[in-house]
């Protein structure tokens, strides 16, 4: 029997879960074992997972979970250095040269266990089957567009916290663009995931969008462009052959561009096609300003749909679910492709 360990989540602010309690019906329905740990934060409660029959565990408990358990999380594990020796169903942001990704290989080769990253889950044309992009596309157009009307004002984003829906969210950003004129945005990766979210909520607060994707970069820059208009973002994943979209010296440029909306958000990558940052921001802190006159703010949160949980948990549930009931062949299909991922970087970095 399959053992599904859907554990809570420790990061700070993140409310988010894989898997609805619908979702966990479904899967007992299937003859799966489950088992949810509890958390007094995550967006769903956990008595509506105790009513479809999964067995509910405390906080944090998937260390002690059965040899056999596949645990589920979505962020970070606690970095505390110990050897990790279940099967983990998580993004691990280990595959691109991070530095905290390399301890976690580390961790999975010293306890046996294994990484299935939900980012490498890959159908056979090599697209992944669930991802969080859109929600992440549209909260920090969001946030970039709070940060342009702070900056217009003398100041820096203030603090974010999560909105109760969308629609709670366009108003609060209509409300601060009510009495400025709309700057104009660029938008590179614009027909993915992360980019029609990013021009989506544009549209619905009027500002004006140049959409580039593959075609458009396909020289290799560099892109003057960029540097022409208020707001950039950048919505393409680090990785070999990425070009630099945002020149080093951005900042000292002559430039229309006042923030940068790094949507993808891979600052310790070697592969960062936007280093004028070093570091990702966060809710308390939304943009780092890398230039002051003209000022230059950078919105670099990198767990933006956590800004929406309730629908971002929601729409990749729905996309992750059909292949979560596939979890009981883990050599086949996505989870094979996965693991033969994780065993090819595992090996790279000598774990």
């Amino acid at each position: 029997m399959t053992h599904l360990w859907v554990r809570a989540e420790s990061r700070a602010n993140e409310e988010r879960v894989g898997i609805t309690h619908d979702g966990v019906a479904r899967l007992l329905g299937r003859g799966f074992a489950i088992t949810v740990e509890d958390s007094p934060t995550r967006v769903i409660p956990t008595e509506d997972y105790r009513q479809t029959g999964a067995t509910i565990a405390p906080e944090g408990s998937w260390r002690d979970a059965p040899e056999d358990a596949i645990v589920f999380g979505l962020k970070e594990l606690p970095d505390d250095g110990t050897p990790l020796r279940h099967r983990h169903v998580m993004f691990g942001h280990a595959y691109k040269g991070q530095g905290a990704g390399q301890r976690l290989l580390a961790r999975f080769a010293a306890g046996g266990g294994a990484l299935y990253d939900l980012e490498y889950l890959l159908d056979d044309t090599g697209r992944r089957v669930a991802a969080f992009g859109y929600w992440a596309g549209y909260a920090g157009a969001a946030v970039s567009a709070l940060a342009w009307t702070a900056q217009r004002k003398g100041g820096t984003c203030p603090p974010v916290t999560t909105w109760p829906n969308a629609d709670a969210m366009l108003s609060e950003c209509r409300t601060a663009l009510s009495d400025s004129p709309r700057p104009d945005a660029l938008v590179i990766g614009a027909l993915g995931r992360v980019g029609t979210g990013v021009r989506d909520l544009c549209a619905a607060l009027d500002i004006p969008v140049t959409a580039w994707d593959m075609a458009e970069t396909a020289s290799g820059g560099p892109f003057p462009e960029v540097l022409q208009h208020g707001l950039f973002f950048n919505c393409i994943l680090a990785a070999p052959g990425v070009p630099v979209l945002v020149p080093r010296d951005a900042g000292t440029r002559e430039r229309a561009l006042r923030v940068i909306g790094d949507i993808a958000c891979d600052p310790d990558s070697d592969y960062n096609p936007v280093p004028v940052y070093d570091r990702a921001t966060d809710w308390t802190a939304p943009v780092v300003r890398v230039h002051d006159a003209p000022p230059l703010d950078v919105m670099a949160i990198d767990n933006l749909p956590s800004l929406l949980p309730r629908e971002s948990s929601d729409d990749f549930a729905a996309q992750l679910l059909p292949h979560l009931e596939t979890l009981d062949r883990l050599d086949a299909g996505v989870w094979g492709r996965a693991r033969e991922t994780y065993e090819t970087h595992k090996k790279e970095t000598g774990a």
